[in-house]
């Protein structure tokens, strides 16, 4: 899924392509993905786009108010990807990306390009929300605070609202904006942190050093994605990337350490660590391979 420095160098993108400019044209490919019925979706078409924001992992394309029609406050599409929907622009009908046809759930046609929404895997979840005034977003927002721009003492106060552990409370959306599973894998391992660690034995110390890991590590991936995009259109969005430290590297080797990384996985989630840098070499039950192996689990990295 996408996750903030995924949705802010998709932001930073589409503005200069979009605010400013008409939407000529638009064809709902995919009739599912469209989940509000008013006001009628038709109703963006020839609208100028005000501004792109992002409101936790959404996206959102702010629509000015036509003069003379009821939405004073102007529509707002909500752009929901979820774990497989991505966005790709063509400046031209025939200029890459070129996309299969089926996974195309919508269209938007501006002067400069088409925007197109697109959706891989037959799971169907990435959305979209066409509503009215900026009050009708802000109900969207599952109002986690914004971690790179929280003080210390709002992140203390959010991670420490529940009893949870550190890598719930990370992808909680009701207490952190726009992290998921694969940066706050990437941040517990900055911080040397074991995922389970639950929130309200933190001591002071230990909550200062994950607030700096989580601004640096989100910090430093915003402008690594900058860089890789080199000002076009950012096409590679993915979850799993070759130079992250931990997510998404079972069995690899840690950067830090060179133990390989080690993994929990749950539901249809994973999640990474390093049992040298993060657990003092204790390897965590995986539910699965520990109700298979039994007796035989290894209860730390050494055997």
């Amino acid at each position: 899924m996408p996750e903030l420095p995924d949705v802010v160098v998709y932001i930073e993108a589409l503005k200069p392509r979009v605010v400013g400019a008409r939407l000529e044209g638009f064809t709902l490919v995919s009739p599912f993905v469209l989940r509000s019925v008013d006001p009628p979706i038709d109703s963006i078409r020839g609208r100028i786009v005000g501004d792109v924001c992002r409101v936790g992992k959404r996206i959102v394309l702010a629509f000015d108010p036509s003069p003379g029609s009821p939405d004073a406050d102007g529509l707002f599409l909500v752009l929901h990807l979820m774990i497989a929907g991505r966005l790709r622009w063509r400046e031209t009908p025939d200029s890459k990306p070129r996309v299969a046809p089926k996974l195309i759930l919508a269209t938007f046609e501006f002067p400069a390009g088409t925007l197109l929404f697109t959706e891989a895997g037959s799971k169907k979840r990435a959305s979209m929300q066409l509503v009215r005034g900026r009050e009708a977003v802000a109900a969207l927002d599952p109002g986690g605070i914004e971690p790179l721009d929280a003080t210390l003492e709002e992140f203390s106060d959010a991670l420490r609202r529940e009893n949870h552990t550190l890598k719930r409370a990370l992808t909680d959306p009701h207490l952190l904006s726009g992290i998921g599973n694969a940066y706050s894998d990437e941040i517990l391992h900055a911080a040397r942190m074991p995922p389970l660690k639950l929130t309200r034995s933190l001591s002071e110390a230990e909550i200062e050093t994950l607030f700096h890991a989580t601004r640096d590590t989100l910090t430093m991936w915003i402008e690594r994605l900058r860089q890789q995009s080199s000002g076009g259109f950012p096409e590679k969005v993915t979850a799993f990337r070759e130079d992250m430290a931990v997510h998404g590297r079972f069995r690899q080797p840690c950067p830090v350490c060179r133990s390989p990384v080690q993994r929990i996985v749950y539901a249809d989630n994973e999640c990474n660590y390093c049992a040298r840098c993060q657990t003092g070499g204790r390897l965590l039950a995986d539910r699965s391979l520990s109700r298979l192996l039994r007796d035989d689990w290894p209860r730390s990295i050494d055997g």
